[in-house]
């Protein structure tokens, strides 16, 4: 493969190689084909089985770390457990890993295949690969060895990647757009309703509900799992901090040299300008007198700053930008993509101490002057080897880190004997208390790798050494508490909350029914919310194109769908809408149908893409659907309780 590459292209020199961007772009790749194909070849290693396909279970945690990392490199320090929970990344890595081997299923079935000269041209396409726009074999090499990935393993996923591209592009070929389709679409983004609602929340009634004996535990009774404990177990367990080892790390010249240019995007200058400007306000929609106007003040300006004027003391005096203009006007370094188009590109293309003519933006004219000008580049190794160094030793100790507990673990998994493990490296053996997946113990993350480890342990088992946000764990089970329903005297306070919350339910839901009812009778809305003693509101007007969403309720699917078929003839949504723990009852109030003599042709073929884009997606989605519905799929244990859990 890389010979056909090399042969279409030139020999050429290249000036960096962004090592960030290029471990971005590599991750993706990755993301759910993870390393190499990983199938699994015995049922011991198989996580999922598609239609007599196997996912291993290597497969599967190569793609939910990579899910994992992505995220993690996305978000940055936003990215935490409670994102990661949302996430769900185990889920969605199976999902995913599904998706594909059923669309790879379909794609041999219509007799799709991926030639070589197809592969050929989509790596050498690839920038990350190419050296002043052509593709280079050496640096292809590079990045791949940096990223610990083989020629074979990248072109395995690379092909995969291509298939399963031509096998939706086939499905989705199937789409044609209509004219009624592209006014469809034009009427949902501008036909717009506004709704009168109340809503009516449980938490109101509950001083309402009233217990009386017997009721608990006959509640406690039937509903017996909804107070089921979850399987519990406590850990003992060692943690090999990183930070501990940083002075063991050796920091040499070779060292620091591979680091900085593994790390150049870190660096990295950007093009900045420093400037100041005196803003003359023009509001958008202002008459051409005007207009003309304040273009006439703002001449009278620039020939004053060209005349050698003090800047700074005219946009004290002139200046419309309030935020400037008591400082002179001064903005500060700025780089591309901060300001508006016009406003940027006259700010690049001065030279320092120089002023620009007149300068027209959405704001209104500008006078700019260059103050600075910072080069794009990379900061020289001299000026960042303290931040290099440091790097350095951070890396080095978490593998130093993660070294020494796969030691601990080697040496001492045949007894689990932890203590000993402590000792040898002079750290303290911790303790938890019971805990479920849901709430790990104290020091214990909400790390879904750590915490499988952990429910898979038996008694007197070490588990393999796992790398966290904190460090690296080496954990044994000290107790475990298997599912079970609790005696009633145990919870009785959580039935009673349970059961109050129940029926306060029940009695806002009646209460909302009897509004609806007041409402098909004839009564008056707001008479209703009076008598009911809850806030007579409404949504303002709103579009289709909204979606789900409802101003002022929120998502609230059913509404929203029902809310653009009520007429003047019927304006009253004809259910109560359960939306979250309160209850909607809604009426229209305003409908206001989308100007037709709008849809312009440029507009027209503008939504035609949209609608395209859509229909095609809805496409595919729908025929990967059908696919799965008709699949044998078995799982792993541990597979079924990531689906269920989530």
């Amino acid at each position: 493969m890389l010979d056909l590459i090399r042969k279409k292209q030139q020999s050429v020199l290249v000036k960096f190689v962004f090592w960030g961007i290029i471990a971005t772009f590599v991750g993706t790749i990755f993301l759910v084909w993870g390393r190499g194909s990983d199938r699994a070849s015995d049922g011991s290693s198989v996580a999922i089985t598609v239609n007599g396909t196997d996912i291993g279970v290597q497969e599967y945690q190569n793609a939910h770390r990579n899910l994992y990392q992505f995220y993690q490199n996305l978000y940055g320090d936003r990215f935490n457990a409670e994102m990661e929970k949302q996430l769900n990344l185990g889920k969605a890595a199976i999902n995913q890993l599904i998706r594909q081997v059923l669309l790879e299923q379909e794609g041999k079935r219509l007799g799709i295949e991926v030639s070589e000269q197809e592969m050929v041209d989509s790596i050498s396409k690839i920038p990350q690969f190419q050296k002043d726009g052509v593709f280079d074999r050496a640096t292809y090499l590079q990045v791949l060895n940096y990223q610990r990935i083989s020629p074979e393993d990248f072109e395995t996923s690379q092909e995969r990647t291509l298939f399963v591209d031509k096998v939706e592009e086939k499905i989705m070929d199937a789409v044609t757009v209509e004219e009624s389709d592209v006014e469809a679409e034009f009427r949902k983004q501008n036909d717009k309703v506004n709704l009168s609602f109340v809503r009516l929340a449980p938490a109101s009634f509950e001083s309402k509900v009233k217990v009386q004996d017997g009721d608990l535990e006959e509640y406690f009774n039937q509903n017996r799992e909804q107070f089921q404990i979850p399987t519990r177990i406590a850990l003992r367990y060692l943690l090999f901090e990183p930070g501990r080892y940083v002075d063991e790390v050796p920091v040499d010249e070779a060292a620091i040299n591979k680091f900085y240019e593994r790390n150049l995007d870190k660096y990295e200058i950007e093009e900045q300008v420093d400037a100041a400007h005196i803003l003359i306000k023009v509001e958008k929609d202002a008459e051409e007198d005007v207009r003309a106007e304040k273009r006439k003040l703002a001449e009278k300006v620039l020939e004053q700053a060209k005349a050698g004027e003090d800047f700074a003391k005219l946009a004290r005096q002139y200046s419309d930008d309030t935020g400037s203009a008591a400082k002179g006007g001064d903005l500060g370094y700025f780089s591309r993509g901060t300001m508006v188009p016009a406003f940027e590109q006259a700010a690049f293309a001065l030279k320092p101490g120089k002023i620009s003519d007149i300068v027209e933006s959405p704001f209104g004219f500008h006078i700019i002057k260059m103050n600075g000008y910072i080069e794009p580049g990379v900061k020289p190794l001299a000026e960042v080897l303290d931040d290099v160094k440091a790097g350095l030793k951070k890396d080095g100790a978490v593998r130093v880190a993660f070294e020494k507990a796969m030691d601990a673990y080697n040496i001492n998994r045949k007894t689990g004997d932890l203590e000993k493990a402590a000792a040898e490296n002079d750290l303290g053996v911790k303790e938890t208390g019971l805990f479920d997946r849901q709430k790990p113990g104290d020091g214990i993350e909400q790390n879904p790798a750590l915490l499988t480890a952990a429910f898979a342990l038996e008694k007197g088992e070490l588990a393999r050494p796992v790398r966290t946000g904190s460090g690296i764990y080496l954990i044994s089970l000290k107790e475990r508490e298997e599912s079970h329903i609790p005696e009633f005297s145990a919870v009785k306070k959580k039935v009673e909350e349970a059961y109050r919350k129940s029926e306060s339910i029940g009695l806002a839901k009646k209460a909302a029914e009897k509004i609806l009812a007041g409402l098909q009778a004839g009564k008056k809305f707001s008479s209703l919310a009076k008598e009911a003693d809850v806030k007579f509101e409404e949504t303002g007007l709103f579009a289709q194109s909204y979606g789900a969403f409802v101003p002022r309720i929120g998502n609230a699917e059913k509404l929203a769908e029902k809310a653009f078929e009520l007429s003047e003839e019927n304006r009253i949504a004809p259910d109560v809408y359960e939306l979250g723990d309160r209850f909607v009852v809604a009426q229209l109030k305003e409908k206001q149908p989308a100007d037709m003599s709008e849809l312009t042709a440029e507009k027209r073929e503008q939504l035609r893409e949209t609608v395209s884009n859509t229909m095609r997606r809805e496409v595919l989605d729908a025929r990967v659907a059908e696919l799965k519905e008709e699949a044998e799929i078995t799982a792993a244990p541990f597979i079924n309780q990531l689906l269920e859990e989530g």
